[in-house]
Order: structure tokens, then sequence, then C-alpha cells
């Protein structure tokens, strides 16, 4: 591995108070994080431990309101620990994200009873969230999900199996999304599910290219049994409940695959201001330089475009659009960059024993994960051309 010190990304913070955040959230991922990165993804560990210190250092619940145990961030604030977590391990700034994804439902559209009683274990006592929408049959076509919640008193039984979920059997509460009534979107409602319901299994983590420490699992609900008082929103709101933190989810991938892109790039900076051929650095070549040029504008514009969505939402304004741009362009660019860097650093390139090719297999994932860029370009082309069919 390269021992050259890569550069602090220079950010545009807008308190001072963000600042201070920001040089935490680097020393955390310097010391704890980012030393272990490396062995702990060989060996598929997950870094519990992590996250647990994580939420004491109040940053699993930056975006949401500081009654309930979040830290009143913006987006833009949060975005960026994000970018500084995916830089020392994908494992970490992808779990963060997901689990900000999965207590968005009950932060957003919870009655203020279920807010006080669920939300401050949930933003900074130590849980874990997941979030299960997708399902062996349906991906892409979330709306046509088969998992049933059946009333039954004061209670709902839920049944059915969710695929493809992040901290999928090690997660201590699942935001589960489950029809309710007709076939369709208006048909599905939202669920509060603890991660010990009876009923309530995983399958064995999927064997996964990348992000080996990161577990994901189908998950089973065999008759899981939760309360009223554990159903979000009203019936069949599901599906909007559902939609609305995506668009949020997407700026955590996309924000997580610029600090791939990043980490990357400093490899590649790193390696070809040491290696020399003929006489000189290898980054010295007019050929090499461009890449690294090429490969920091990228990154500048995913960066770019992702604050922008982020600040449009902090605002209170329309930001779906631009959500979708920016995942869109930012795991793109992780893929395009994590390749160039491999090619740079040559046949060391393609060992493990520089991470390089590390980087390169997780941001594959990253143009999967909610919403594939093929679904990004059909909801951009929407905002841009009108709904298809017209």
């Amino acid at each position: 591995m390269s021992d050259r010190d890569p550069q602090p990304v220079e950010r545009q913070l807008p308190t001072e108070e963000a600042r201070d955040l920001l040089a935490l959230v680097r020393e955390i991922a310097q010391r704890e994080i980012a030393p272990k990165a490396a062995e702990e993804e060989d060996t598929g560990r997950f870094p519990r431990e992590v996250f647990t210190l994580l939420s004491e250092s109040g940053l699993l619940g930056l975006p949401y309101d500081a009654e309930y145990g979040g830290g009143d961030q913006p987006y833009e604030v949060y975005l960026q620990v994000l970018e500084e977590l995916a830089m020392a391990r994908l494992t970490v700034g992808l779990g963060v994200s997901v689990h900000t994804l999965a207590s968005y439902a009950l932060a957003a559209f919870g009655t203020k009873q279920q807010q006080v009683e669920y939300l401050p274990a949930m933003l900074g006592g130590g849980l874990l969230g997941a979030y299960c929408l997708s399902e062996p049959s349906s991906g892409s076509d979330a709306a046509s999900l088969r998992t049933k919640a059946v009333r039954e008193g004061d209670s709902w039984v839920l049944t059915g199996t969710k695929a493809w979920i992040t901290h999928g059997g090690i997660a201590d509460f699942y935001t589960v999304m489950a029809r309710t009534g007709e076939s369709g979107p208006r048909g599905i409602t939202a669920f509060l599910v603890p991660g010990d319901a009876e009923g309530l299994s995983a399958a064995a983590p999927e064997k996964k290219m990348g992000m080996k420490g990161s577990p994901t699992a189908q998950v089973h609900l065999d008759g899981v049994r939760v309360a009223d008082d554990r159903r979000i929103g009203e019936e069949g709101q599901g599906f909007p409940i559902a939609l609305s933190a995506l668009d949020s989810g997407r700026l955590g991938i996309a924000a997580c695959a610029v600090g791939v892109a990043q980490a990357a790039l400093d490899e590649a900076v790193s390696y070809a201001t040491q290696r020399r051929q003929f006489g000189r650095p290898i980054a010295d070549f007019q050929g090499l330089r461009f890449m690294i040029a090429d490969m920091a504008t990228q990154i500048e514009a995913g960066r770019a475009l992702y604050l922008t969505a982020a600040r449009l939402r902090d605002a209170g304004k329309p930001f779906a659009k631009q959500a979708a741009m920016a995942k869109l362009h930012c795991t793109d660019t992780a893929m395009r960059v994590t390749t160039d860097a491999v090619q740079i650093l040559g046949g060391y390139g393609f060992t493990a024993d520089f991470p390089a090719e590390r980087y390169m297999r997780e941001a594959k994932v990253l143009q999967i994960v909610e919403g594939t860029n093929q679904i990004q370009r059909m909801v951009i082309a929407r905002h841009v051309a009108g709904p298809e069919g017209r």
C-alpha cells in the first residue's frame, strides 16, 4: 500500500460546528475504520463496534431532529460525512446511509407518539436499521411486491420474503413495505418491525464480489405479528413513503460513490508520484497526467451535483430529479475512476496488496442499489421530457 498521505478534500461547509463535525469524522475514519478495512473486507467481518462508536458520537442520526436524538444537521453536511466514511470503508459509509434510510419513514411520517417512543433508540441508542422494499420477484418494479400484512384486531400479521437487504439478519429494526390492499402502489403500507420479532429470520448472506463485510441477505417474515402502533402512516401510504425515502437515500449513495472515487484517486496519485520508470515518476508522463486530471474533474463534478441536490432538499424545494442525476453521475464516475486507478497501478492494481482492486469491485454495486442507473435515467427523462406514452 502507498504511504503518501492524501490531501484533505476542500469542503464548503455552512457552520463552524459542521467543520468540527467533519474533523471528528475524519479522525474516527483514519483511526478506527481505514486501518482495518482491507483485512476485514477480505474476511467478511462486519464492524458492529464501529457503528456503536458512531452512535455514541452522535453520527447515526445526523439529519434528524435533536428532540429525538438526532444531530439537526442539514443534508449537505450529513452527505459529506457519508463521503468521508465511505472514503475509509464503503461498508461503513453505505451502512450509515442505509440506517438513515431505514429511520426516514418514522422520522418523516410517524405520529408524534411513535417518534417519542421509538426514534431516540433508533437515532442515538446504538440500534442499527434495515430497509425492506425489494423482493425476489420485485426489484425495479417495487410496486408489485407480494409480502402481505393482514390485520387481526389491533395487530398486523406479516408474511413474505424481502431480498437484497443490507444488514439483513443483524439489524435491530426493519422498515418493511407490505401489501395491505389492492394490487399496485396504492395497496402498500409501511411497518416498523423489531429485529427480534418472532417469525422473522434471515437467510445466509449473499456471496458478493465486493463489500463482503456488509451482510446482504433475504429476510423472511413467517407470520410476524406487530401492533398497529408500528404501522407508519396511513394504510395504503407505504409506496409514496418508500419513494420519498429513496429520493433522499439516492443522495446517500451518490455521496458514498464520491467517497470511493476519491479514495481511488488518492491511491492512484500516491502510486504515480512514487513509482519511477525511465528515470522519473510515472506521474510526469502526459498520458497518466491527463487520466488523473479527468478523474479529479469527474469527482468534483459529482460532489457539486450531490451538494446541489442536498441544498434543494434543505431548502424544502423539489429535488427528485437532481437526486436521480446525482446518483447516476456519481456512481458512474466511481466505476470509471476506480477502473482508471487500477490501470494506473498496472499489475499492482490487479493485486489485493493495494486497495484499488477493492475500490473497483465495490464501485460496481453502487450503480445497482437503490434504483439501478437505468431506472435513474427513466426518472430523469420523465422530469425533462414528461411521462411515457402521452
